[in-house]
């Protein structure tokens, strides 16, 4: 769904960085250290297909920086993944951590590879061999992946137990976003909508959106998009337009998004979606940018609002649910015309927090009640709006410069306290 580029991508996420760094007195051997990853590697993974057929699959892992501890970020199986793709996407986990103040560094992997071609069997060939593929980068107290696009809990217990076999033991904090049934916490599997919706419920009224005045759109109804979808619907927001990879649906009376969630489960798609009477309308997904509504939530990849479509936003909000969906060019327009982003590394924080959850619990063996997962969450997401938010005050900023700076802030901070070298 998304028009980027992954130069653009990367190219794009440090021009914004360097840009909220001259908002403040930062050291420039920070920024110098920032500019490159700390270290990547690539690797091609050799995968016998269920026909016989050997076939081989470019993948990467790139550990941007940790200067705040172990490096963390999800593994995508994504037919568009480049490895300056997976550098943007670890910068962003690298301010994402710094921003909601966990111990963790960021980074990220990728195999370039459509899953839809994959049997389950090869699927899970391809996870072990990910785990084979970069033995000895990633692990438990160094870099520790998690789920990203097109991978899941089934994929992330294949992937701890291809390491168990390889240490000669189960090690558990080796990866988050596990089955509760080998070490993954409660609470997961929602954790980035909820996240998404703490944020936006902590900044309502600098946001001016009223629950019952607020109509919503959201582009992407996966996992993340299901989620935010529900919260919002539970607590008055008024859903008028969901997509997907195959359709947009649109009803300016309301969609439940409860019953358009088992309607995709059933049928795999929102083509399937009837209900609605006359109220309701088809669409091409990229369509739905231009839906008139108050609150955009672009959830599914990244480029979703770039320069050819940022003038048809009609919404006076964006939650940017996915990484990157908003690209630096669309947001000079966005600006002028007053609509207020509210920047991915603060919004979708929710799943990384929750994975440290998971991390700690594996590490101490002592598991949570989902309630305490939640408690915990809310005060971490809440702090970190607020912390946003009186940024974005005190230095008369937007919302995004605001949550590169307090990042940026942490990350001088240990980066100076450790001599920078």
């Amino acid at each position: 769904m998304g028009k980027a580029d992954s130069n653009d991508l990367f190219d794009g996420a440090w021009a914004r960085l360097c840009e909220a760094a001259g908002r403040i007195d930062l050291h420039p051997e920070v920024l110098a250290q920032l500019h490159y990853p700390k270290e990547t590697l690539a690797v091609s993974l050799p995968v016998r297909m269920d026909d016989g057929r050997l076939r081989s699959f470019k993948a990467w892992r790139c550990r941007y920086n940790d200067a705040l501890g172990p490096t963390k970020g999800g593994i995508r199986f994504s037919a568009g993944s480049s490895l300056r793709e997976v550098m943007a996407l670890s910068l962003w986990m690298t301010l994402k951590c710094a921003l909601v103040d966990l111990p963790f560094g960021g980074g990220k992997g990728a195999v370039c590879v459509d899953t839809h071609e994959l049997s389950t069997t090869e699927l899970e060939r391809l996870a072990r061999a990910y785990v084979q593929g970069f033995n000895g980068f990633l692990g438990p107290r160094r870099d520790i992946a998690a789920p990203d696009m097109y991978t899941n809990a089934r994929v992330m217990a294949w992937m701890a137990d291809e390491h168990a076999r390889g240490v000669g033991r189960p090690e558990p904090a080796f990866i988050t976003g596990k089955p509760v049934a080998l070490g993954g916490t409660r609470g997961r599997e929602g954790a980035t909508g909820m996240g998404a919706w703490l944020v936006l419920d902590a900044l309502s009224r600098q946001l001016g959106l009223v629950p019952g005045e607020t109509r919503v759109a959201v582009a992407g109804f996966g996992n993340a998009g299901q989620h935010i979808a529900r919260l919002l619907h539970d607590n008055g927001f008024r859903i008028v337009a969901l997509s997907d990879s195959g359709a947009m649906v649109h009803n300016d009376e309301g969609l439940n998004p409860h019953e358009v969630a088992e309607v995709k489960r059933d049928k795999g798609s929102l083509k399937a979606w009837r209900r609605g009477g006359r109220g309701l309308r088809r669409g091409d997904p990229d369509d739905l940018v231009g839906v008139d509504c108050e609150l955009l939530v672009p959830a599914a990849g990244a480029g979703q609002i770039h320069a050819g479509n940022a003038g048809s936003v009609k919404a006076g909000c964006i939650l940017e649910l996915a990484n990157g969906p908003v690209l630096s060019g669309a947001e000079a327009q966005l600006a002028r015309r007053k609509v207020t982003v509210v920047p991915d590394i603060l919004a979708n924080a929710g799943g990384v927090v929750v994975s440290y959850f998971e991390w700690l619990q594996n590490l101490g063996h002592d598991y949570w009640p989902e309630e305490k997962v939640q408690q915990r969450l809310e005060s971490v997401m809440r702090d970190a709006a607020r912390r946003v938010s009186d940024t974005a005050l005190e230095l008369d900023c937007d919302l995004r410069q605001a949550a590169h700076v307090v990042a940026l802030r942490r990350l001088s901070a240990a980066m100076l306290a450790r001599g920078l070298g």
